[in-house]
């Protein structure tokens, strides 16, 4: 064989897997996304043929990307509101990926007790007034703690996020002040306090910042080595952030929900002994009609992976696996994706 056949060869060979590879690009919550990042370098090196992207970017800007059609995914901590879903006509699907919970995390390296937080106080010091570590009422729930005469420096997001959502939807829940002068939402008027961007910015600010308190999730505090404070939960009891508390605050949830159900729950201060108060589902947006078959097909049997197989990576990140009893509903949801008016989940199921 001669040296140019050879050559044209070798550049077909090459450019076959090239021309193969599916790219899917997503975009949304920074809550969840040391495992989905962990989740996308593990599928993509055993799957070549995809190429996944995620951009860590707050919930609120993973929705707006997500409905201008500039990703294939989206990714959120805050559910899509009913006038959003309408204003792509429905063409949308949250499906869980994972739990996780949002802890009250501080910069004071002196106290080497875990402090405790009542709703109350956490309420009370993001309105502004609690102003102060010492504050006799910090120091009646932490007895025989030391709390320093120093200011507490607020911490918050700065950008449209679902950890806000989470946060602030458990402080409207608790507080009936913070409901009226605030409310929830992925942003809101902040009273006081410095802004982060991203679960990266307020980590990062908190560590910087003596006498700071921020909320970040689990998984954040866990690998930046940050306290999580305890807090009481509805039952009265105080309760340490953990991969358990926070599976069960969602035992409560799955009697709200059902074979039918749209998934979008909250389940900040639930009920239960065991439960950690602020914790929450956190959703992949996928639409219900894509255009792109192969696409369609690649995301779906992505998303299944992540469903089962990868939530054996969840734990060691801080994150709490899902309740297997979702799995059969959350296939049912994967089953109605379509491309050009044909189901998908044959061909991405094998």
């Amino acid at each position: 064989m001669t040296k140019q056949p050879l050559l044209a060869l070798a550049a077909l060979a090459l450019a076959v897997p090239a021309a193969a590879q599916v790219k899917l690009n997503g975009a949304g919550a920074t809550f969840p996304n040391i495992i989905y990042q962990d989740w996308i370098l593990t599928y993509n090196k055993a799957h070549p043929d995809a190429q996944l992207n995620y951009q860590s970017i707050g919930s609120g800007g993973g929705i707006r990307q997500f409905s201008d059609g500039t990703v294939d995914f989206g990714a959120t901590d805050a559910p899509m509101k009913d006038s959003a879903i309408a204003a792509i006509q429905g063409n949308v699907l949250h499906i869980p990926t994972v739990l996780g919970g949002d802890v009250p995390t501080y910069n004071l390296p002196e106290i080497k007790e875990t402090l405790r937080f009542t709703p109350d106080i956490l309420a009370d010091i993001f309105l502004g007034k609690i102003t102060k570590w010492s504050d006799a009422r910090l120091a009646a729930v932490n007895p025989g703690v030391k709390l320093p005469a120093e200011d507490i420096v607020v911490v918050h997001r700065s950008d449209g996020s679902g950890t806000t959502f989470i946060w602030t939807d458990y402080l409207s829940k608790v507080s009936t002040e913070w409901d009226q002068k605030v409310g929830r939402g992925t942003s809101v008027n902040w009273p006081v306090g410095l802004g982060g961007k991203g679960n990266e910015g307020v980590t990062a600010t908190v560590k910087q910042t003596p006498g700071a308190l921020g909320y970040v999730e689990l998984g954040y505090a866990m690998a930046n080595q940050l306290p999580a404070g305890m807090v009481r939960n509805k039952a009265g009891k105080f309760i340490t952030p953990s991969l358990e508390s926070i599976t069960a605050a969602a035992a409560g949830a799955m009697k709200e929900m059902g074979p039918s159900t749209d998934f979008r729950v909250s389940i900040t201060n639930p009920e239960g002994d065991a439960a950690y108060p602020v914790s929450s589902f956190t959703w992949f947006l996928l639409h219900q009609q894509y255009e792109d078959a192969t696409k369609a097909a690649t995301l779906v049997k992505f998303v299944w992976w992540a469903e089962t197989d990868g939530q054996s990576r969840a734990a060691p990140l801080g994150y709490a696996p899902l309740p297997k009893p979702l799995r059969p509903w959350i296939e049912a949801r994967l089953k109605t994706i379509t491309a050009g008016g044909k189901a998908v989940w044959t061909t991405a199921a094998r």
